[in-house]
């Protein structure tokens, strides 16, 4: 009786430091589908579209989920950039391979094929996506979803979107948006560099926009597409307010804070000689500049005035421990007020101020066009290579302002949160 009794003490111990003391405040969709008992995949063979990321709110993947449901029959894995187990670096193709939990295939879409082929898809009925974004446009997860939804409308295909949370919220809209020249797989959808939309959204966006798919009219108009909502978040929620336990969505992007600094800092140390902090233990948020010190980076900072933003100087270790980093850790004062993209252009303005002329004027062809394809326009290069630290960057805060305005008018079509 007394073993049985320490028994259950442990049980509940473990219980609770598996699930934490308070249950996360909303439900993702995964925890919707699996409260519908898996419904809408009934009969139905099912490929998973999903990442490490991909998870419920309590932290179980959404690939163990799937596999043991009773009434599932997951037949495929799908992978994006990073593979399905998140440990492939960036940039770097993923092959396919067997998934060593379940014993099936996973068919890469980094690799060899970006968009699921015919042969991949003959094993599914229904692909569901379950992609953990960060809200900024280049990041390539929605790129991936939306390469795989043309694939499937083409091939007679259901699309089911499992809808997650967008950790910069649903309210705050910034940034370029993407001239379609420079559509790319860092830029596919026509959106602001900061979009404010859910994954499930974006689903919509792509499905009932005229344009925003590579297939004809009758494919992207007769697919069918499900999106299973979200229950509890709302649109001025970010990530810190949700409940939830960050996964790291890419090796690049362990915390939330990294993915707040992604949509900060990382256009803006793309070119010239500014760092991140990438490969430390402050991601996206720790500016170095060579041969500066963060006070003297701090001084040209503070000039500007940039709203929402203050500096201070930090250290980070290197990610293998072996070294001190000294920088300027960029820290939110105001996320109200804050625009997000506006201190990378600030970033590309001091380097020419740093550098004591505009490299940006002669730097490789290659080099511009990436540049480009993040940004989603020529327009603020051309300015920046021809004035350099003169650049008026006030002039395309403006511009870019007004776009978003329409923006917002139009996407909130597909808002699935009010």
């Amino acid at each position: 009786m007394r073993l049985r009794f320490l028994l259950l003490v442990i049980l509940c111990l473990f219980s609770s430091f598996s699930f934490g003391q308070a249950s996360p405040k909303i439900m993702l969709g995964i925890d919707v589908l699996e409260q519908m008992k898996f419904s809408p995949l009934k009969y139905k063979r099912v490929g998973l579209l999903t990442h490490p990321a991909g998870v419920n709110r309590y932290g179980k993947s959404t690939v163990d989920i799937l596999y043991r449901a009773k009434n599932v029959k997951l037949t495929a894995l799908f992978g994006p950039e990073h593979g399905i187990y998140g440990d492939e670096k960036a940039d770097v193709p993923v092959l396919d391979k067997i998934d060593r939990r379940t014993k099936l295939p996973v068919y890469s879409l980094y690799g060899k094929y970006r968009k699921p082929t015919p042969q991949m898809l003959s094993k599914i009925d229904v692909l569901v996506i379950d992609l953990q974004d960060v809200g900024a446009r280049s990041y390539t997860y929605i790129s991936c979803m939306l390469r795989a939804m043309e694939a499937c409308f083409e091939n007679g295909k259901e699309v089911m979107v499992l809808d997650r949370p967008n950790p910069l919220g649903g309210l705050k809209i910034d940034g370029p948006m993407l001239d379609m020249e420079f559509k790319s797989y860092v830029g596919m959808f026509q959106i602001p560099y900061v979009h404010a939309m859910t994954i499930g959204e974006l689903a919509r966006f792509a499905k009932n926009t005229r344009g925003a798919m590579e297939i004809t009219s009758n494919y992207q108009r007769h697919g069918k597409l499900t999106v299973i909502p979200m229950r509890g978040w709302k649109r001025s929620m970010l990530w810190s307010d949700t409940g939830l336990r960050w996964r790291p969505t890419s090796p690049a992007v362990p915390t939330f804070s990294a993915a707040v600094g992604y949509s900060m800092t990382g256009l803006g140390c793309q070119l010239g000689g500014f760092q991140h902090g990438y490969g430390t233990t402050k991601p996206f948020r720790l500016l170095t500049f060579p041969n500066k010190t963060p006070e003297q980076i701090k001084a040209y900072l503070d000039k500007y005035r940039i709203r929402g933003v203050s500096f201070f100087p930090a250290k980070a270790k290197s990610l293998d421990g072996k070294k001190t980093v000294n920088g300027l850790y960029v820290s939110i004062s105001n996320w109200s007020v804050l625009r997000p993209t506006e201190l990378s252009f600030y970033l590309m303005k001091l380097t020419c101020v740093f550098n004591g002329g505009n490299i940006f004027r002669y730097a490789p062809k290659n080099q511009a066009l990436l540049f480009n394809k993040h940004t989603g326009s020529k327009e603020f290069w051309r300015e920046l290579s021809t004035k350099g630290a003169y650049t008026d960057i006030d002039y395309f805060i403006r511009k870019w302002q007004a776009q978003n305005v329409a923006f917002k008018k139009y996407s909130s079509k597909f808002y699935i949160y009010k």
